[in-house]
């Protein structure tokens, strides 16, 4: 007896409709609002992209001592407002004419961009790839990331060794933070603690890696000859159950961090001190 779900013999036919897969008619039998995920993800995605593409394209108002934006840091080049005592290493010399942002910002970029969870979020929120479980994809191809472009997000455990550089620069910037505008130590502003916030979040993020928790034990047979590396794998586990969390309070505390800076070298408001 025939139930409408026997296999589809379409010629042609791909994704749900193959001749494999049972012939429903619908893409999806979901009635819940599968949409509203990967619609928030795309509209937070995007809303964060237009902002760092604006402050990276300024090359102004990323300075005020003794604050520097984490998107202009470490100055790589000449044209950088000098950062007294700050990570001022001018490798491009004076022929960089553009903002100073863009030679540091491929890294950090780099590392979110071939990130496990940031695939699965723009793969899901632009690509519709698939869009929600149980929900099929509109393309009728899937190569998976064996082809240019998306091969190389392979190359993410690289970027996580760059993202470990950052962010002991960015710790760095955060130490900076405990002087006045005259640069005497012993103070710290609200602008410190923002920063403190942030390179807490970026630590934690960047070491829930998945790459992080492969380096320390992913290649281990005994657990029980390697205490240690078992000790810091599973404190790195339980990091990595929250790398989604900590992937999205990292990419919102280190614009709020850059936009504090914004308003002060702006001038919209002075810093307030605790001490």
């Amino acid at each position: 007896m025939a139930t409408g779900t026997e296999p589809s013999s379409q010629a042609g036919a791909t994704g749900v409709h193959t001749a494999s897969r049972a012939a429903i008619p619908a893409r999806h039998l979901r009635t819940d609002r599968w949409w509203l995920a990967p619609a928030c993800t795309a509209a937070g995605l995007l809303a964060f992209i237009v902002y760092s593409t604006w402050r990276a394209f300024a090359n102004a108002d990323y300075y005020a001592a003794p604050y520097v934006s984490p998107f202009y840091s470490p100055c790589l080049a000449e044209n950088c407002h000098t950062m007294r005592g700050g990570p001022n290493w001018e490798i491009f010399g004076s022929w960089w004419g553009l903002s100073p942002s863009l030679l540091i910002l491929i890294f950090p970029l780099g590392f979110r961009l071939t990130c496990y969870y940031y695939r699965k979020a723009y793969y899901r929120g632009f690509w519709a790839s698939p869009p929600a479980c149980a929900v099929a994809e509109p393309h009728k191809k899937y190569t998976g990331e064996t082809r240019f472009p998306l091969i190389l997000q392979n190359i993410h455990r690289y970027f996580f060794y760059f993202a470990i550089l950052v962010a002991g620069v960015l710790t760095y910037d955060t130490a900076l933070t405990f002087r006045d505008e005259h640069y005497a130590w012993g103070h710290m502003g609200l602008g410190s603690l923002i920063f403190l916030v942030n390179i807490a979040l970026i630590w934690t993020y960047t070491l829930s890696c998945h790459s992080c928790r492969h380096i320390i034990g992913g290649r281990l047979r005994h657990f029980s000859k390697h205490p240690v590396r078992y000790r810091m794998w599973g404190w790195v586990g339980k990091l990595n159950e929250r790398h989604m969390l900590l992937a999205w309070s990292s990419l919102i505390s280190v614009a709020a961090a850059d936009f504090y800076v914004f308003l002060l070298a702006s001038g919209a408001f002075a810093d307030p001190r605790f001490f």
